[in-house]
């Protein structure tokens, strides 16, 4: 035998004995571990670790022997946790409509010259009037009175300071008797008097020139009580329903 050959089967002889038993017949193959006959990957002596051929790359590491050379595989994502239902929404409630600010006024005229009393047609006027706020019609309920301000007026027949006095003497009148005879309380009650200072502008054409019945007769629409309402009514009228959206005009298309 000659000297290389001697070397050879030395080196063989010394690969041979630093296997674990039962691995001397393993076979070599084109791939990055030395296997056994059976496949399985041949691991040195006392190491434990597995026996790389020249052909070894870390490509083709495998997890067995080099773990840390082989990606793991991602963990599988968890399934999304379902998302809870929307909780409904509760219904909507009907907006109770607002109630209605009511201001009513009637001109009680033409009461007698110089004196602070009521005529027969003042008092029917007052009495339908009243009558009419209190009943309910197809827009609004019974008005309910918030306040009722009573105002006296006069002619400009006789003195300022007079004149103050029976305007004021009036409205007392038509107080006691909205409140004797029309069940309105007291309480809600306000009254003054303005005496001449709010004439009724048509008797502003009354001459002074004309003969005194003439011209009592001629002023006697300032000869007046004014009775004003203010309240409030429940709101009766159907809400209008709104109008449907118009659909927007195609952009015109250009020549």
């Amino acid at each position: 035998m000659n000297s290389t050959l001697r070397i050879t089967l030395a080196g063989v002889a010394l690969a041979g004995a630093s296997l674990l038993p039962g691995m001397a017949g393993a076979q070599f193959k084109n791939q990055g571990y030395l296997t056994d006959t059976q496949g399985n990957v041949v691991r040195a002596l006392g190491a434990g670790v597995c026996v790389r051929t020249s052909d070894w790359t870390p490509a083709r590491a495998i997890a067995e022997c080099d773990p840390d050379l082989v990606k793991k595989p991602a963990p599988k994502a968890k399934p999304a946790a379902p998302k809870p239902k929307p909780k409904p929404k509760p219904a909507a409630k009907p907006k109770k409509p607002q109630p209605l600010n009511i201001t009513e006024k009637i001109e009680l005229q033409g009461m007698p010259f110089d004196k602070a009393e009521m005529t027969e047609d003042n008092k029917k006027e007052l009495g339908k009037f009243l009558g009419a706020l209190r009943k309910a019609t197809k827009a609004r309920g019974p008005v309910r009175f918030g306040a009722v301000v009573v105002t006296g007026h006069t002619d400009r027949i006789g003195s300022l300071k007079y004149n103050m006095g029976l305007s004021e003497r009036r409205a007392v009148v038509v107080k006691d008797h909205l409140v004797k005879n029309e069940n309105v309380d007291q309480k809600l009650i306000f009254w003054e008097g303005k005496g001449p200072k709010e004439p009724i502008p048509v008797t502003k054409f009354c001459d002074n020139k004309m003969n005194r019945k003439q011209l009592i007769e001629c002023l006697s629409p300032n000869r007046r009580v004014t009775v004003e309402i203010v309240g409030t009514a429940e709101n009766l009228a159907k809400p209008k329903p709104k109008p449907a959206a118009k659909p927007k005009a195609k952009p015109k298309s250009k020549p």
